[in-house]
């Protein structure tokens, strides 16, 4: 007997209106959404497209899509479906408040299973992310436009000194950030550290510099985080 397909509701997200007109990235999504659910024996029941043109989208009052596949989710008790999980958010507390809604949300990209724990570590590292692209923009702007004229060897010391400082602080709160996560996967069994490597690559998880993982990069969280 065949089994009944399981319902979903989809969650698709761009980021400006020329994107939402010209269907960028919504195609990759959509296709993505498709895969996982023919894979997983699911039917997507209803799709919701949201587009936001710029900050401040991190409320649910301002995501009337995303409010919609929630109440439709809920009537249908079924989960919301994501491409990829910064199609919901990067933001960590807005995370946070949408586990809060009681809806199960599924990530194609990550696959069924991923608990809410651990939607928040990848949350979390997304949000890490972004503040240390920011913190390396601002330290190089600090850098050009210091108080002497660009090229003067004092600014460029005083200038890489404080790019240094920021790149350690930047490793200390990622190791701090990703320590959670490879501690969940030592829990799950694997225990070698290109165990842990082979399980952050398959969980599309990227090493501070948006790479992937390897053993000796594991050693080194774990002794930073130490």
């Amino acid at each position: 007997m065949t089994a009944t397909p399981r319902p979903l509701v989809s969650y698709l997200r761009v980021s400006t209106d020329r994107q939402g007109k010209s269907g960028l990235g919504l195609e990759a999504q959509r296709k993505a959404i498709a895969a996982f659910a023919e894979a997983g024996g699911f039917v997507v029941v209803a799709e919701h497209v949201e587009v936001e043109t710029g900050k401040g989208a991190d409320a649910l009052e301002r995501r009337p899509q995303l409010a919609a596949a929630l109440n439709v989710a809920r009537k249908a008790k079924c989960p919301v479906v994501v491409a990829k999980l910064d199609r919901l958010s990067r933001d960590v507390a807005f995370i946070a408040g949408l586990m809060a809604q009681r809806v199960p949300f599924l990530v194609a990209e990550l696959g069924e299973g991923v608990d809410p724990f651990v939607l928040h570590l990848y949350a979390a590292l997304a949000e890490k992310e972004r503040a240390m692209i920011s913190a390396r923009t601002k330290a190089a702007l600090a850098g050009k436009v210091g108080t002497g004229v660009l090229g003067n060897k004092t600014n460029l010391a005083e200038a890489s000194a404080k790019g240094a400082k920021v790149q350690r602080v930047e490793a200390d709160s990622f190791a701090a950030n990703v320590l959670p996560l490879i501690t969940n996967i030592r829990a799950a069994g694997a225990t070698s550290l290109r165990a842990i490597a082979a399980e952050l690559n398959a969980r599309k998880v990227e090493t501070a510099r948006g790479g992937e993982w390897t053993a000796v990069q594991v050693d080194r969280i774990l002794k930073r985080a130490a």
